[in-house]
């Protein structure tokens, strides 16, 4: 008989209900601990993807660029030279501006003493100097150059600044040895030797003489014992005479 010695056999999907429910347990266990593996690399590569985006917003667009330099403390300076000497250009990246290239930019401004720039977000550069303060006008020809307390010079000006010394030197600047003897005496003075004060003249480190209101003359000497010689002659010009010479300490005279 046919079929006598074979069978027949069907593929026939179970029913869901035909699979135990120890089984599906255990499946959907694993569905859930697979997903849970996944989690971790899913996490990752969404905050890594966050991160891109916000790296590509901050560096690589002009979005949080730079839309205004405020300039402070600028007095000598006008805000428009702090900003030239800055060169930032407009909408570059805010997140990309070197502020120590900035500083040094700006300070290379022979007014300003100290710069700071600061980023202020979403898109200012701020930038803070503190200028140079005049404690003396060196005559130069037909103008005067104002020089600071470490003896830079970083303004000329055609009429010296009333209540400002005049300091009668050949070669001004930090590193002339004039300068600094000028500049110990001048520190050295009190207020009320201040306020008479007209020129100091460094012909020599150990050639200062003070002139003073009414045509006085102060002989120095070197810049040594000058808070001493500051309170000897302050007491001397309470007496007769137009030049005191106070360079041979304790010795003085009046002339």
């Amino acid at each position: 008989m046919a079929g006598s010695g074979t069978r027949n056999w069907r593929l026939v999907r179970a029913d869901t209900d035909a699979v135990p429910p120890s089984a599906r347990r255990f499946m959907a266990r694993a569905r859930q601990r697979k997903l849970q593996a996944a989690l971790p690399w899913l996490a990752g590569a969404g905050v890594l993807l966050v991160a891109t985006g916000l790296v590509w917003l901050f560096y690589g667009t002009s979005v949080f660029g730079v839309k205004t330099v405020d300039v402070a403390g600028a007095q000598v300076l006008d805000q428009e030279q702090v900003r030239a000497a800055a060169a930032v250009p407009a909408d570059r990246p805010l997140a990309r501006v070197d502020l120590d290239d900035v500083e040094a930019r700006v300070r290379g401004l022979a007014p300003v003493d100290r710069v700071t720039v600061t980023r202020s977000w979403p898109s200012t550069l701020r930038i803070e100097v503190v200028e140079r303060v005049a404690v003396a006008a060196v005559p130069v020809r037909d103008q005067f150059t104002l020089i600071d307390d470490d003896g830079v010079p970083f303004r000329a000006v055609a009429t010296a600044p009333a209540g400002l010394p005049l300091a009668r030197l050949a070669t001004p600047g930090p590193g002339d040895p004039s300068t600094g003897s000028a500049l110990t005496v001048l520190d050295a003075l009190t207020d009320d030797l201040r306020e008479q004060l007209v020129a100091i003249s460094v012909a020599s480190p150990v050639q200062i003489r003070l002139e003073l209101r009414k045509g006085r003359v102060v002989i120095w000497g070197d810049d040594t014992a000058s808070e001493q010689k500051s309170k000897v002659t302050l007491a001397l010009l309470k007496r007769k005479g137009n030049e005191i010479d106070v360079s041979a300490q304790p010795i003085v005279t009046i002339r």
